[in-house]
């Protein structure tokens, strides 16, 4: 990636308030600050003030927040109106998600891409860590000044945190974490996903079934709702729930679900299958099973959740929960714009539950076995 050139023949600015409380930049004093004054500030070219402003994605980190300090310290002002008087919007909307080297949010991005194309919008995406502190940020970060709304996905933040969602701008919120926020919701079938993957894999006779990736103390949060299904879908077959074939896991990572699995057969738990909370943990515990020679799923067959595009292409193919991640995206996408081109309109916020589907592959039904789309 190259840098943007710097301005060469801008000088130093020096931004302050006179006597009179005008402002004064660069010696001048009065009139707006302008995107000359930016790029002076941030030593860089006009040219790369105005990527950063409208939006262009591929600038260094390190430039873009030069520029947004710039910014914020000489009180810049977008146009917005200048820019689209038509419709007063910037046309980009932005997207946070926690990590995008976890391969369901990469494909959640992508779809939320897509549908925004579809419907003449641009997004911006923004990674959150599953930090608070930075999912706290992005509410009021200064990117926020160049988008007409947010779609949001955190994972850090809890009930008590419900007030910081009360922003002046449109938002719809994508996950489990938060309830009864003031802003639309899109959320997945959680529990009873979970309850129709563990149901397949009880459909197969299996009995022992360990979960990968439980969160201590958790009642609030997608890794709580799918346990919750996991020991609904038991009950309902009338086998026991046992402690102890339920593995805890922080991260949601392949590495977390290999060492979660080889804990739980080092401690020498009788396991005849496996629930992989999501995709990444699941192939976790794949690796680990071949790793010691476990015949899958002959002794022990496994499932995950997510249905990233990966699991078509793992040995053996993954069985999993496909959440309906494209209604996800293209639902959050319908709604933001809804409230972008009509704030006047005084609407109820909408919780709208996402449409899911069993795929069984290989590692429930057999070596070859063709993938099939179990029937609801």
């Amino acid at each position: 990636m190259t840098a943007q050139p710097a301005a060469r023949t801008s000088p130093a600015v020096t931004a302050g308030v006179t006597r009179t409380g005008a402002r004064r930049v660069n010696g001048r004093r009065g009139g707006a600050v302008t995107m000359h004054d930016v790029a002076a500030r941030a030593g860089v070219s006009i040219k790369t003030v105005s990527n950063v402003v409208n939006g262009y994605p591929y600038i260094r980190e390190s430039t873009r927040t030069k520029v947004e300090e710039a910014i914020a310290e000489l009180g810049y002002h977008v146009n917005v109106s200048a820019r689209n008087l038509r419709r007063g919007r910037t046309g980009l909307i932005g997207l946070a998600v926690p990590e995008l080297s976890l391969p369901y949010f990469a494909e959640l991005a992508d779809s939320v891409i897509r549908a925004a194309e579809e419907r003449g919008v641009t997004v911006l995406i923004e990674q959150t860590g599953a930090v608070r502190e930075r999912e706290l940020e992005v509410l009021t970060g200064q990117r926020r000044m160049f988008t007409d709304g947010l779609i949001y996905s955190p994972l850090a933040l809890g009930p008590d945190d419900v007030d910081a969602l009360g922003v002046d701008y449109p938002m719809v919120l994508l996950g489990e974490r938060i309830f009864g926020g003031p802003a639309d919701h899109v959320t997945m079938s959680n529990v009873e996903a979970a309850r129709a993957a563990t149901a397949h894999l009880l459909s197969l006779g299996r009995r022992r079934i360990a979960v990968v990736g439980a969160h201590a103390g958790e009642s609030v949060g997608s890794a709580a709702l799918r346990v919750q299904g996991y020991r609904a879908a038991l009950e309902d077959a009338g086998v026991p729930f046992d402690p102890a074939l339920v593995g805890e896991a922080g991260l949601w990572h392949r590495a977390t679900g290999a060492e979660t699995m080889a804990r739980l057969l080092d401690d020498g738990v009788e396991i005849d299958a496996v629930f992989g909370l999501n995709d990444a943990l699941a192939l976790g515990a794949l690796h680990t099973l071949h790793a010691r020679r476990v015949d899958v799923p002959g002794a022990i067959a496994v499932i995950g959740f997510d249905d990233v595009e990966e699991t078509a292409y793992s040995s053996p193919t993954l069985s999993t929960v496909h959440p309906g991640r494209e209604q996800i995206a293209a639902t959050a996408v319908d709604l933001l714009l809804a409230r972008i081109d009509a704030p006047e309109v005084d609407r109820p916020y909408q919780q709208v539950v996402a449409d899911f589907s069993i795929v069984a592959r290989e590692s429930t039904l057999g070596q070859g076995a063709a993938p099939q789309v179990l029937p609801r």
